[in-house]
């Protein structure tokens, strides 16, 4: 039948749509990243459905059954906040629902990059959103060796816990740079914290690191030397590592580089 794509609120229940609302109110059934969240908020919009469990890293064993159902029945997919599939499982599903000519219907809604990149204050014309950093500090640094060279504005997506040392590995590979903290966006303890990389420790000394953080950080500067890493050093290598790493189009990246440095 269909599948729906279905953003729901990062925090404030208010922020769902009505056409959010009435996608879920007439689909069969529901497929969301955990089924207990997603309970609470079907509660509160006085809606009953079936509800399957899609996570990682069963993704492709649980895409098999859900696929089977949408043969004949319509599905909406959900995550435990803000949109599907953005940091979260549901690319196998959609892709595996292309591949069968089922059609995709994708919701426009809330998701924490964006209200986090507006409010920044940094340039928004163009900006990569990198998402969650690898968790090994050696990957970590390597890829934040290569973004250094990027000019553009970055989003990363973090856990409280491993903020501080991305921090650090942060002005580490960068530099000192402007940045924006965005915690707990639309919920009661909202904050946004903008400063410098070199001064993040005492920026942050005093704030609650907790529930959900998106970290935007401005690109590089004009005239700033880029990472000296010998493996990194000429434009076509971080071209490579990031068609690589993030499975970018090597002509549209070389495209918006030459435009922006």
């Amino acid at each position: 039948m269909t599948l729906y794509i279905v953003p729901v609120p990062i925090g404030n229940l208010a922020d769902i749509t009505r056409r959010a609302i009435q996608v879920l109110e007439s689909v069969d059934f529901l497929v969301a990243e955990d089924t207990r969240r997603s309970a609470r908020l079907l509660t509160h919009l006085g809606i009953r459905k079936p509800v399957m469990s899609y996570f990682s890293p069963r993704e492709k064993e649980k895409s098999a059954a859900i696929l089977k159902r949408l043969a004949h029945e319509s599905c909406a997919l959900i995550s435990d906040s803000g949109t599907p599939v953005i940091s979260d499982p549901g690319f196998i599903l959609v892709r595996e629902a292309i591949a069968r000519k089922i059609p995709v219907v994708p919701l426009p809604g809330p998701t924490a990059f964006v209200p986090a990149l507006c409010a920044s204050g940094l340039p928004a014309d163009r900006f990569l959103f990198v998402g969650f950093p690898p968790r090994k500090k050696g990957e970590r640094e390597r890829e934040l060796r290569v973004l250094s060279a990027v000019p553009h504005t970055m989003i990363f997506y973090e856990s409280p816990r491993r903020l501080m040392d991305l921090m650090a590995a942060l002005l580490q590979e960068f530099g000192d740079r402007p940045y924006a903290l965005a915690r707990e966006l639309t919920k009661r303890n909202e904050s946004i914290i903008r400063g410098r990389l070199e001064n993040y420790p005492g920026d942050l000394e005093a704030e609650p690191l907790l529930g959900e953080m998106v970290l935007v950080v401005g690109g590089r500067p004009a005239g700033q030397t880029a990472s000296q890493d010998p493996q990194i050093n000429t434009r076509e290598d971080i071209l490579l590592l990031l068609e690589e790493r993030f499975k970018l189009d090597r002509n549209r990246v070389r495209s918006a580089w030459m435009r922006k440095s």
